[in-house]
Parts: C-alpha cells; sequence; structure tokens
C-alpha cells in the first residue's frame, strides 16, 4: 500500500471542485441502493447524517459472496477500491462460495489492512474468537491506532470512484472502521448508531434462515435486548472519541483529515 500523504494542490483542488467530476448528480447511484449479486449487509453509506456523499463509501460483508455479476455490478456502480479487515486465514473461497473469474476482480484495487493483532493472547481472550460487540472497541483502538491510520489513509489516497471495507460479517470491525471515519468526518453519532444497529439486524436476519448458522441468531427480543446494550456502548465510545485527533496521532497529516471528510462529505470530490 501506497503511505504516500496527498499533495495538497490535488486535496484544495477537490475541496474547493476544481478537479475534474466524472459523473453527474443524474448518473451517480442513489444513497443505500446496493445492487451487486451476493453481496451480504451492504450498502453504501450516503446520505448518513445528511451530508455523507452516495458512491463514497461503501460496507459489506466478505467479498467471496459477491459473484461474477455481483463484482461487475459493484464495477458499474463506482466502485474502484476494495479495503480488506480480515486476517489472512479469513481470506479465499469456501466451497459454498461462487466460482468468480480473476478478469471480473483484478481492475478493482485492494488492500490487506486487519485492525487487530491476533497474536495478543489477552485482547483475543477478552472479545475472541473475533470482535463481535462495541463493548471492546476501545480496546482495539487503544492496542493499535497504527492500523486504523492506515485504513484511513487507503480510503483518502485511494483512486477516484467509490470504495468498500468489509470483513467477514460487515459489522463489527467494520462497524468501528466505519464508526472512526465518519466521526472523523463530523457525523454525529446517533447515525453512526444506527448504522450499526442496522448491520447487526442484518445479519441476524441471515443467520435466522441458514440450517448451519456461523451464529446462533437471536430471539426479536434477545435482540431488543442486545442491541439496547450495544447502542449505548457504541454511544459512549463515541462521545469520548475525538476520531480526527485519534488519526492525527496516529499519524494522519492536517492535509489527510481535510482530505478524509471532503472525500466523504464534499459534492465535488471526483468519482
Amino acid at each position: 500500500m501506497d503511505d504516500t500523504p496527498l499533495a495538497g494542490s490535488d486535496i484544495t483542488a477537490a475541496v474547493t471542485g476544481t478537479a475534474a467530476v466524472t459523473g453527474t448528480a443524474a448518473t451517480r447511484p442513489a444513497a443505500g441502493a446496493v445492487r451487486w449479486d451476493g453481496a451480504v449487509n451492504a450498502r453504501d453509506l450516503g446520505g448518513l447524517g445528511g451530508s455523507v456523499q452516495p458512491g463514497r463509501l461503501y460496507r459489506m460483508g466478505r467479498n467471496e459472496w459477491l459473484t461474477e455479476a455481483g463484482w461487475h455490478q459493484a464495477w458499474e456502480q463506482g466502485v474502484r477500491t476494495v479495503v480488506d479487515l480480515r486476517h489472512p486465514f479469513e481470506r479465499g473461497r469456501r466451497a459454498a462460495d461462487p466460482l468468480v473469474g480473476a478478469h471480473a476482480v483484478e481492475r478493482f484495487e485492494f488492500h490487506d489492512l486487519p485492525t487487530e493483532d491476533q497474536s495478543d493472547g489477552e485482547f483475543m481472550a477478552l472479545c475472541g474468537p473475533y470482535l463481535s460487540s462495541p463493548e471492546h472497541y476501545g480496546e482495539n483502538l487503544r492496542r493499535w491506532p497504527e492500523k486504523f491510520a492506515r485504513v484511513a489513509r487507503a480510503f483518502v489516497a485511494a483512486p477516484a470512484g467509490g470504495v468498500v471495507v468489509h470483513c467477514a460479517a460487515g459489522r463489527d470491525r467494520t462497524g468501528l472502521v466505519v464508526a472512526v471515519l465518519l466521526s472523523a468526518a463530523g457525523i454525529g453519532p446517533s447515525a453512526i448508531i444506527a448504522d450499526y444497529e442496522r448491520a447487526v439486524t442484518a445479519m441476524n436476519e441471515r443467520y435466522r434462515g441458514q440450517e448451519a448458522p456461523h451464529e446462533t441468531p437471536r430471539t426479536d427480543d434477545e435482540l431488543a435486548a442486545w442491541l439496547t446494550g450495544a447502542r449505548r456502548q457504541l454511544g459512549d465510545l463515541l462521545s469520548s472519541l475525538d476520531a480526527a485527533r485519534y488519526l492525527r496521532d496516529a499519524g494522519l497529516t492536517a492535509e489527510e483529515l481535510t482530505a478524509l471528510g471532503a472525500r466523504l462529505t464534499h459534492p465535488a470530490w471526483p468519482l
């Protein structure tokens, strides 16, 4: 991955609207509309907080769930970059996954950027076998700020087009990264919490429909009770987290932070 900061002139051009803009409001996809065959827990985060622009940041579950048609649809919708938050042992096609030709994915830019170190026994004992609750988001952030800075830099420096962030379920590791990016761009906690709740609910519904789900699905009452706690935990984190300062302390420059906000929210950012 290229960690070279963006040039100030590049950022200024994007923020002031002097950069070339490909496509128009009429041709860009509507916020939330994701029509990628096979995609799970996938959506465009445009519209969140009333200021995130459509086509900038997407979230989803495993990329191996996409069919070849799904990859083509993502490209047609403007996606150009995929940030995978999983570890190497989690990646790769499973028996039930669709067969996809290399030509369908090789034109995308991929970044493999795990958000935790699973050799850290203390952390894994706390949240293992994988991050599955906002209760442990703060500890994840405390231990590996450099990992989140790399993800943020990959988002900022990605070529023109949409960026997909995903983990396995597209729920907690993705939720944590999305929370940091959105918060750093000034999006308020209520929108971030509502988006996380949507991700949790979507995966619970998927598990309910499977004969051998990866997790035991919660009943409606169990889900409601769990979400009550999760909303409080995520709200507590966001109320105490200055995400822009966190990323700056982790190595992002002031220009990169400006570009992060512009890429998410400025209508003139090139797509």
